[in-house]
């Protein structure tokens, strides 16, 4: 009898994780801000720097050294393999602000097992702070510091939440702003704070609800792991166990049940 994947080890994927997220790190950091950045623009009209296909070239490079048999979801050059795991990249999240300067950036690298994402790295240098989970070991984040186990906040009313929304259009797009707008009246405060790090701020206790729409696989599947061992609840929109949904729902775990109500309500109280 085999361990189920939840009671799995996945010591050596997250140190493989880590490692492909200093390969990662090596090749975005020198691109960001550069004056020679060079941009084109993909089919669905999104933006795509050299930083990205560099940065999702090198993690896949190290890959097939040290993981061949397994599968690879990436967000610039799509899937490889068929294997039960796969390794989710995106090589740079917030590409948008990664050309304009912002450095609210990062790269995400996750290995799922029959879809679900059992291990999770983020990081993000331009901050100089990383985030890293696997199933059963608690998340983690550092910066010069010791590592620093994270924990997501025991708020347990609306009035006193804070979320981040991604953006009105975004929500406008998907037929949910009377949501947003009924979720933005209920709760002590909203911004659009955007992107993963979104949900690293709600891994670490500072925001008690992150939403989104039209997502796909690589652009959540490191921040399932990490919001989860921090002990949030990740979910699609609609509160199903899935990141195959386009949409999130990720909450301090508390508040999770209200949300979804509250979300899904018909009309303003």
């Amino acid at each position: 009898m085999t361990d189920s994947p939840a009671a799995a080890d996945f010591a050596s994927d997250l140190t493989l994780a880590l490692r492909l997220a200093d390969v990662a790190d090596a090749q975005s950091l020198p691109r960001f801000d550069a004056s020679d950045l060079r941009i084109s623009t993909k089919a669905d009209r999104s933006h795509v720097t050299d930083a990205d296909l560099a940065t999702e070239r090198a993690i896949r490079a190290l890959l097939a050294e040290e993981r061949p048999g397994d599968g690879i979801l990436g967000e610039e050059f799509g899937t490889e393999g068929e294997s039960h795991r796969q390794w989710i990249i995106d090589p740079i999240d917030g590409t948008a602000n990664f050309m304009r300067g912002v450095p609210l950036w990062g790269t995400m690298i996750s290995l799922a097992v029959e879809g679900t994402p059992h291990v999770g790295v983020v990081s993000m240098p331009a901050l100089g702070r990383r985030w890293w989970a696997s199933t059963g070991t608690g998340a983690w984040t550092a910066t010069d510091a010791d590592p620093r186990r994270l924990e997501t906040s025991a708020v347990a009313s609306l009035d006193d939440a804070a979320v981040s929304f991604q953006s009105i259009t975004q929500w406008a797009d998907a037929g949910h702003l009377p949501a947003l707008l009924r979720i933005a009246d209920r709760v002590w405060r909203d911004r659009a704070l955007g992107d993963v790090y979104s949900y690293m701020l709600l891994a670490e206790g500072r925001l008690e609800m992150v939403a989104e729409f039209d997502v796909k696989e690589y652009d959540i599947a490191a921040a399932v792991p990490i919001v989860r061992e921090a002990g949030g609840t990740f979910t699609s929109f609609d509160g199903v166990d899935t990141i195959a949904a386009r949409s999130t729902l990720a909450t301090n775990g508390l508040l999770h049940d209200a949300f979804l109500e509250l979300a899904h309500a018909t009309q303003n109280p």
